[in-house]
């Protein structure tokens, strides 16, 4: 199975009251890795349909450990599923630090839709944002 991996900044402000990564933080952090995916890298190929209306239909964490602040990166592995005519899902694995050796302390799924934003309506996948998708799809 292919995974894209980003690595995020852990930054000061990402930590909460009990000195740990905060849930709201942890959603950002995680759509910053999809937007390594799906705006750059799929920009970088001429596909640039998903950087004009991709949306969260919802969104699953579930929490492993606790994440603390330091300055290192830490390592987003991402995956996609269930791609159907207008959506998809990506399942995520944040590690706790920079390696792929680094243990994994939360999990996340988000159901994505691709959206019409003049129109207001959601659409269709097109050819090339499939194979795209396919390529990072663990052929389930």
């Amino acid at each position: 199975m292919a995974r894209y991996v980003a690595q995020v900044p852990l930054r000061w402000t990402d930590q909460d009251s009990y000195r740990h990564l905060n849930h709201a933080r942890t959603v950002t952090l995680l759509e910053e890795a999809r937007i390594g995916l799906f705006f750059d890298a799929a920009a970088g190929e001429g596909i640039t349909g998903f950087a004009d209306g991709l949306l969260v239909a919802g969104l699953e964490v579930d929490y492993r450990r606790q994440i603390p602040y330091r300055s290192s990166t830490l390592r987003v592995s991402m995956w996609v599923h269930e791609v159907r005519a207008a959506s998809f899902s990506i399942s995520y694995e944040m590690h706790d630090g920079p390696g792929a050796d680094d243990a994994v302390a939360v999990g996340a799924r988000t159901r994505m839709a691709l959206f019409d934003l003049d129109a207001q309506r959601p659409r269709r996948l097109s050819p090339p944002e499939r194979e795209f998708l396919e390529r990072w799809a663990d052929g389930a």
